[in-house]
């Protein structure tokens, strides 16, 4: 089965096929690391895990490089804050990102660049785009010059005075043009910088990330990840550089990007306080309850984050480690294959709920399964799909033990499984799984069988 991907650049779904099926290559942007994750950043992450996943199902060999910003204005300004130099800010940022990643269960990537680590190559390729006439020098700084490339505005779609408009900068009078953007800029007395031929300084975002993908993947890369928020300024005037950096080359021949995370139906935003860390998120949740509710919804569209979304996912994991205890006893011959179902699902750009859909069934033919070839096909469903999804990663005791549950009132549980046991009587399915996720949400854990349904915590 090909794997078909959302391509913002063309607007439409595409067959992904490879520059090199011996070499597959995906940017995504990852961190500036100045303070600690939010559920945001979290999204891109597990998304861009599940595609890293998925992709290595297909093809042998997968560079994936996410970057580490470990240059920035609001890096340089908490560790004057602090009285401290840059590196301290990102050493301890970088650290508090890996380790929250890992607590979501995200892989890490096969290359991790860092910014700082790539100033030489930095100005070489602004040198070049100097030198081929697509940027200039002025006032301390370099600037792209985004009238010389006729196809700016491709990805964003924007028009040119949205585009002048949404990029917030402020327009210098040694700009040639108001879109122009900054590629190097003059660092002050005692911020960071590096010497260069236009003085000491330091890059500009976007070149940042122009000149990693170039060093580690090469000219034309097969994916390049982000959120939505990205695509303009960042991602545009990636293409506009990288491109003329290139002689024209293409820079990207897959454009991925996902959608925002809302908390309550509202965008999240420091301004209106309700930022969510992945850090107090962790504290709250188990980290696979979630990676769960990250994917419960499909990649490109808006997730709305709330209390509700993880208690309905640690639901669906509790099913599915409940099925995984029933089939304790049954061991596996060589590795576990996702259903064609599932597979289907995942290659249909990413699809991830259809797949989950298609893992519950697997729970329902766990639950049922009579023979021993049942149940290993069962077994094996339950733990290649949640290989690629990223669940499952822990043994069903493990996963149990997790959430102890704590005081709870029992006749209200009883009486919640009297009135679920009723809702399934009148075949009220909807009914009955909100009183699943209602108690699971309390902490207890309901097991149904030839004598009842039986619970614990």
């Amino acid at each position: 089965m090909p794997l078909n991907l959302y391509n913002s650049l063309s607007r439409h779904k595409e067959c992904f096929e490879p520059l090199d099926a011996g070499r597959v290559t995906m940017y995504v942007c990852g961190p500036t690391v100045y303070s600690p994750p939010h559920i945001g950043n979290a999204r891109a992450a597990v998304v861009y895990d599940v595609l890293f996943r998925v992709l290595k199902r297909h093809y042998d060999n997968v560079v994936y490089a996410r970057n580490i910003t470990d240059v920035d204005d609001k890096i340089n300004a908490a560790a004057r804050e602090e009285g401290v130099p840059i590196e301290t800010i990102t050493a301890r940022y970088t650290e508090i990102y890996h380790r929250d990643m890992r607590g979501l269960g995200v892989l890490p990537p096969v290359i991790e660049p860092r910014a700082t680590h790539h100033i030489g190559p930095i100005v070489a390729m602004i040198e070049r785009l100097i030198e081929a006439g697509f940027a200039y020098a002025a006032d301390g700084h370099v600037l792209f010059h985004v009238p010389a490339y006729d196809r700016y505005g491709e990805l964003s779609g924007r028009a040119r005075e949205d585009m002048i408009a949404g990029a917030r900068v402020e327009v210098a009078s040694f700009k040639r043009d108001p879109a122009d953007f900054v590629l190097w800029k003059p660092s002050e007395e005692h911020a960071p910088g590096w010497d260069s031929p236009w003085g000491r300084g330091r890059p500009g975002w976007h070149i940042e990330c122009s000149a990693m993908a170039e060093q580690h993947l090469g000219e034309t890369i097969d994916i390049h990840g982000g959120g939505n928020d990205l695509k303009f300024p960042h991602h545009e005037n990636e293409i506009a550089q990288s491109v003329c950096a290139h002689g024209g080359a293409g820079f990207a021949r897959y454009w991925v990007h996902n959608g925002f995370v809302e908390i309550d139906r509202e965008k999240m935003s420091k301004s209106i306080g309700n930022v969510l860390l992945v850090e107090d998120l962790l504290r709250r949740f188990p980290g696979e309850a979630i990676r769960m509710a990250l994917i419960k919804t499909r990649y490109r569209e808006p997730l709305n984050w709330d209390d509700t979304l993880v208690a309905q996912a640690k639901a669906q994991l509790d099913r599915l480690y409940g099925a995984l205890q029933r089939l304790a006893n049954v061991e596996l011959n060589g590795m576990p294959e996702a259903s064609n179902a599932f597979l289907e699902a995942m290659d249909d750009d990413l699809n991830t709920a259809l797949a989950i859909s298609s893992l519950m069934e697997s729970v329902t033919q766990a639950n049922t399964a009579v023979t021993l070839s049942e149940q290993l096909a069962a077994k094996s469903e339950l733990l290649g799909g949640g290989a690629e999804l990223g669940i499952l990663q822990r043994s069903p005791a493990d996963w149990f033990a997790v959430d102890p549950g704590g005081d709870i009132d029992v006749e209200r549980v009883n009486a919640l499984i009297v009135e679920r046991n009723d809702a399934r009587q009148a075949k009220d399915w909807r009914r009955a799984d909100e009183i699943r996720d209602e108690l699971t949400a309390m902490g207890v854990h309901i097991q149904d069988g030839p004598n009842g349904t039986e619970w614990r915590t």
